[in-house]
This record gives C-alpha cells, structure tokens and sequence, in this order.
C-alpha cells in the first residue's frame, strides 16, 4: 500500500488517498473508530485542547463494506480551528518547526496557521490508513503494538524483545497512557505535566513490536528492504528525530558474544534473543520485528523564543500562544503502529 497526504491543519478537511489496498477487504469501522479515537486530542491534560472528532467519510475505494481495490479516499473535516492564534506570528519563523524551511520552499505562499501541511494534524488521516493496513495484515496473522517506553528520564518497565508479553501489550494500548507499569506511566505524566507548568515540554521514546511476520520476507534491495520501508515511513512523521532496530544504539556497549542471537532448534528455527529486533540482510527471521523512534519535544512551548522575522531578516522575540500536547507520545504511539503497518504491507509477500 501507498498513501499521500492532503490537507492543511486549519483548512476545511485533511485525508489521505491510499493505493494498493486489496480487494475484498471488510472494513471493521468500529475498530477504525477505536484506532481513530487513540489519537484524537481534546481528551486528556497531556493533549492539546483543540477538540476533534476525527470521524472519517471514506469517499471512494469501498463498495457494500467490502475494499475495491481501487485507491481508497478518507476525509476528515477540521471543526475546531483557531487560526487567531498565528495571525500575530505569520512571519517570525517557530524554532523547531517547519515555518522557515517551508517558506523557502514555497516562495511565501505556504499555508502557515498551524503549522499548515507540515502540522502534527496531518497524521490523523495517517492513522486511518494504517488501520486500513492493520485490518489486512490481521488478516495473515500479524499484530502491531507500541508502548512509550521513556520520557522525561522515566523509563517503562522493559519487555523481552525475543518473546515481549503480548497481554501486557495488548493492554497497553487500551490506556490513554500506553505503558505496561502503570506507577512508571504516572511518573512520566507528573515530570509532563511538571514541563508544561513551566512553559515547557518533553520527549521520549516509542517502541513498537510487529508479530507474527514469517522469516523469509524482504531483500537488502532498497526497494524490499523491511528497514528501510520501515525507516521511510517512519520518518514521515513529524517530530521523529531518531530510529533504531532491536537494540539498536545498546550495540555500541556490546561485544559480539552479546550482541549476537544465538539460534535455537524447534520446530521454526528462531533465536534466543532478539538484539538485532527480527531483520538481518533487510529480511525477516521470524522474530518479532522492533523497533524504537525519538520523538522530540513539542516545538511550541510558551517560554519567550528567540527567532527572525522572515520579511526583514531582523532579530525578534517570539511568545507562542493556542492549544498544544506538553509531550507528543501518548497521541503518537498510534501514528507509529499505523506507519509500521503500512510499512510491512508494502514488503513483496506480506499480503500475498
């Protein structure tokens, strides 16, 4: 499956075109529904207040319930925009947002109110395709889950990546905060909610686990490699700054006799622990597949900012006002399920 983009965060609607769907596939809407709703915001301290339902009118690809197999449209409508709040700022460049380069890019014309296309709203159509993506790959037996696995300097309690406990997951992602140590997850909203008293706001990390994909799947061709689709998708997202597999930077405190996984005989071939997280040479080994993704801090924190008024190139202070998340993770742990499916379901094999 490809998908593209469209929209702006405070235009009439946002959605997605998704090509490549198969045909017969029935849409559970109640689980497209509960996918959508993960991600929504207005429903917790932690997010930003603008209130959106989300509710997606699939306009084409889909007839009596069933996918086409033709390109599926999803629209979302934005009911909730304040555009005031960016009126003021039109051309003093965010620090940490894509306002300068976008202006470069555009010559100026760029829709700048909330970030406009390169906006944190855009990956809500993002999750409807995944979902869409979640539905086929169930299909053939695979699940996707992720939990935040750090913020603020507080960790999750850690999970086996060879043989993660996959109720503790599941439940997880039944929670408005997705994490399997409930003490540790209120931990985590404190030192936020701490961030946002103070005008600022926090990062972390999300780990997401893909299970159930046969060994033998994918190339080290570019075009096949399950990293780097992986990797393309992921980096889609906006405020991903960082991506490792398995144990990812862990390696560079490693020997090879740890870093390893061993194999083990059985009835499938697998291996004894998971360090390189069920890819080697860009195929899949059986293993569940993991990866973890750095989200940065919220760009938009109400602390005085130093920055350039784009006209003029001169020197200017910038307060940045309206509705935002303290820390992006709960609302982004289903956006990287969704890009991990839709990765996985472009591999040569996986929906065949």
């Amino acid at each position: 499956m490809r998908y593209s983009l469209f929209g702006e965060s405070h235009g009439p609607a946002i959605g997605v075109v998704l090509q490549g769907v198969p045909s017969g596939l029935a849409l559970d809407m109640e689980f497209i529904r509960a996918e959508m709703a993960r991600r929504a915001p207005g429903n917790s301290p932690l997010a930003t207040a603008r209130s959106e339902k989300d509710a997606v009118r699939i306009v084409s690809g889909v007839f009596e319930d069933r996918t086409c197999g033709t390109p599926l449209c999803g629209l979302i409508e934005n009911t909730d925009t304040r555009s005031r709040d960016y009126a003021a700022t039109r051309y003093l460049a965010r620090p940490g947002h894509a306002d300068f380069t976008a202006h470069l890019r555009y010559g100026g014309f760029e829709d700048y109110r909330g970030g406009g296309h390169f906006s944190g709203r855009l990956t809500a159509p993002l999750v409807f395709a995944g979902a869409v993506a979640k539905l086929a790959l169930r299909q053939k037996g695979m699940e996707i889950f992720a939990r935040i696995r750090e913020t603020a300097g507080v960790e999750d309690a850690p999970l086996d990546l060879a043989r993660p406990d996959v109720e503790a997951l599941r439940a997880a992602g039944r929670k408005s905060f997705a994490v399997i140590d409930d003490a540790r997850g209120e931990a985590m909203q404190k030192a936020i909610l701490e961030a946002r008293a103070e005008g600022d706001s926090v990062g972390g990390v999300i780990e997401c686990f893909a299970l159930g994909l046969p060994a033998g799947l994918g190339s080290p061709d570019m075009d096949e490699n399950i990293e780097t689709a992986v990797a393309r998708h992921v980096f889609a997202v906006p405020a991903v700054k960082g991506l490792s597999f398995g144990s990812g930077f862990g390696f560079s405190s490693m020997r090879g006799s740890e870093a390893n996984d061993a194999f083990v005989p059985g009835e499938s071939i697998r291996t004894r622990t998971n360090h390189n997280g069920g890819i080697n040479g860009g195929i899949s080994n059986g293993m569940p597949v993991v990866f973890s993704v750095v989200i940065k801090p919220t760009p938009s924190i109400a602390r005085e900012q130093d920055t350039v008024d784009m006209r003029t190139g001169e020197a200017a202070k910038l307060v940045i006002t309206g509705r935002h998340d303290p820390c992006i993770l709960p609302r982004a742990v289903p956006v990287i399920e969704a890009a991990c499916a839709l990765a996985l379901s472009e591999v040569p094999g996986v929906l065949s």
